[in-house]
This record gives structure tokens, C-alpha cells and sequence, in this order.
């Protein structure tokens, strides 16, 4: 079995419930995430916030007074506001195969992972985008190898052939 120890991402980037909105922005912006876990000092899972939640509570573009500026109600936002609270999760030595049949299923974007009641990773869709990438690659790099080794196979036989031919021409 592989577990998600060996995929998922450890110490996943978390805020706290008191941090703003903004905060979260910025961290998905600068890190290139859509989920943040939202813990306490412990590393308990509270709840999580993802980009969908930040673009729900986002005062419309339209109403913002400059585009290039943030709302300043957004620094007023607490993510406490915001966050989900009933998250699923699974633990570090849960089966890969289960992380991914679940998020599947459920048509989630992330599970956060949990060792003695403590986040200690997250695994994401994209992590799951990740595997089946270098799963791909392996078939073509077998592919290829055995390509090759039917190309060096078939070549032998065709150069044995060739020495029986010679052998027969001149013994015959």
C-alpha cells in the first residue's frame, strides 16, 4: 500500500482564525495555492479556507475604488468568518488509493492530513495530477525499453539468420 505520507505536501503554509482575509489572498497569490488550512497554536485543524471561499467574500471588482488596490474591508474580514468548519480529513497512513477514490467522489479539492489530532500535510487534486504525470512517464520509459529490446531481439535472430544463410552457401 502506499500511503500518503510518501505524496502529500508537509507543512502545509496555515493561518489562524484571527488572520484576515487579505492574509489568505495574498498567501495563495505569492505561494500559488488554493487551500489553506486554518489551525490553532497546536496545529489543530479548525477549518479551512479555500480560493472559492476568498472569491465568495471578495466585494465585487466593480465596487472596489481602484482595481490594483484591495478592498480595505477585506483586512476587516476574519477568515473565522469564512472558513469551512466541517472538514473532511485523513490520516498520514491512509492509503493513497482512499485519498483519491475519496476526493473523487466527494469532489473535493484537498484533504488535510492528520497525525494524533495535528495537521502534518495536505494532499490535493493536483498532487494526484502530479502522480499520474510521472506515472505516464514511466509507461512511455517502459514502452521504450521494450521497443528496444524488441528491436535488439529481432536483430539478433535477423543476423542469425543471415550467418545460417552464409554457413548453408558456402558448406552446400
Amino acid at each position: 500500500m502506499i500511503s500518503i505520507n510518501e505524496f502529500m505536501t508537509s507543512e502545509p503554509y496555515t493561518l489562524r482564525e484571527i488572520d484576515s482575509l487579505n492574509d489568505a489572498r495574498k498567501i495563495m497569490t505569492e505561494k500559488h495555492i488554493r487551500h489553506i488550512p486554518i489551525t490553532d497554536q497546536d496545529k489543530h485543524l479548525l477549518g479551512l479556507v479555500t480560493q472559492r471561499d476568498i472569491l465568495a467574500a471578495t466585494v465585487p471588482e466593480s465596487k472596489q475604488q481602484t482595481r490594483s488596490a484591495p478592498d480595505k474591508g477585506d483586512t476587516d474580514i476574519k477568515l473565522s468568518d469564512i472558513m469551512n468548519r466541517n472538514i473532511s480529513v485523513i490520516h498520514q497512513t491512509d492509503s493513497l488509493r482512499h485519498a483519491a477514490m475519496y476526493l473523487q467522489s466527494h469532489k473535493y479539492g484537498c484533504l488535510p492530513v492528520l497525525s494524533a489530532n495535528r495537521l502534518v500535510g495536505i494532499i490535493t487534486d493536483s498532487d494526484f495530477i502530479d502522480i499520474a504525470i510521472n506515472l505516464l512517464e514511466q509507461v512511455e520509459i517502459n514502452e521504450d525499453e521494450a521497443g528496444l529490446e524488441l528491436e535488439l531481439e529481432l536483430g539478433i535472430k535477423d543476423d542469425m539468420s543471415e550467418l545460417k544463410h552464409r554457413h548453408t552457401e558456402t558448406v552446400g
